[in-house]
């Protein structure tokens, strides 16, 4: 018979601290960095494309409405209403051939995200080469399209859902509001995670068992659903100290830091499970 020794078994805090003494070294902030500055190049075009598709492509105005959902729900208060207006005036005093440049522009630009995010998985997980440009620009590419694939996926199921309450809204106006973002979450969070799983499987350049990673995809795609209400929070607060300090680039500034932020709970996902890969599951 097998007894456990609560005296062995070591405090939560513990557990963690390896984790927290991680995300306070210079390496993963300059990696959070590197992966927050190519969200913010790649952060437009990929509204431009996402915005064509719903538009040109699928003749779809309630995935269109999904977008301004997405936006307003990711970046609380004004900077989610200026950059929903801003996207419509730009869109709507441009022709058709920005589409491509935008569509080349983001995977050029995304393609820079998964670069300085792989250099840090590997190291998380002790891989001390990293992938060839070239394999590291193909493995890239197949995530932006995968990635990109399931936020449109999320996008149609929400435009769907909005398009079945526009037929009973009537004098529900306030409360079907309420409902679409309930929705546009239970599409949005199944998406985001599985988009994690992806990143935290395919992308380190070693194999990874992919019932390993599955349950840190969970656990980090609800901690950032949880900043959105953290961002709710402190909205007020930042947007006020982000046009005081940088004027007319407060929201490329509030982009940054959010990407910054999300970058370092990724990575914390990463150091975690690597660390407890081959060890006890209670060490």
């Amino acid at each position: 018979m097998i007894t456990l020794n609560l005296r062995e078994v070591p405090p939560w805090w513990a557990r963690f601290r390896p984790t927290a003494h991680y995300l306070m070294q210079t390496e993963a902030h300059v990696y959070a960095l590197a992966v927050a500055a190519s969200t913010l190049l790649s952060f437009f075009p990929f509204l431009l494309v996402m915005v064509s598709l719903c538009r040109d492509v699928l003749h779809w105005r309630a995935a269109q409405d999904a977008i301004d959902l997405a936006l307003r729900d990711f970046f609380a208060g004004e900077p989610g209403t200026f950059i929903v207006n801003n996207l419509h005036a730009y869109w709507f005093t441009v022709s058709a051939k920005v589409n491509i440049a935008s569509l080349f522009l983001l995977l050029f630009t995304a393609n820079g995200i998964f670069e300085p995010l792989e250099v840090a998985l590997n190291r998380a997980w002790g891989v001390v080469s990293n992938r060839s440009y070239l394999k590291n620009q193909l493995i890239s590419l197949g995530l932006i399209f995968a990635c990109g694939a399931l936020a449109l996926a999320s996008l149609m199921l929400t435009g769907l859902n909005a398009q079945w309450l526009s037929q009973w809204e009537g004098s529900h106006a306030g409360i079907t509001v309420w409902i679409k973002l309930a929705l546009f979450k239970v599409a949005a969070l199944p998406v985001s995670i599985l988009a994690l799983f992806l990143v935290y499987w395919l992308l380190p350049n070693r194999k990874i068992d992919p019932v390993r990673v599955a349950p840190v995809a969970l656990w980090v795609g609800l901690m950032l659903e949880g900043l959105k209400y953290v961002n709710l929070l402190v909205a007020p607060l930042l947007t006020q100290k982000f046009n005081q300090e940088y004027f007319i680039f407060q929201h490329s500034v509030t982009i940054l830091v959010w990407s910054f932020v999300a970058t370092l709970v990724v990575l914390a996902g990463a150091h975690w499970t690597a660390r407890h890969d081959s060890a006890d599951p209670l060490s």
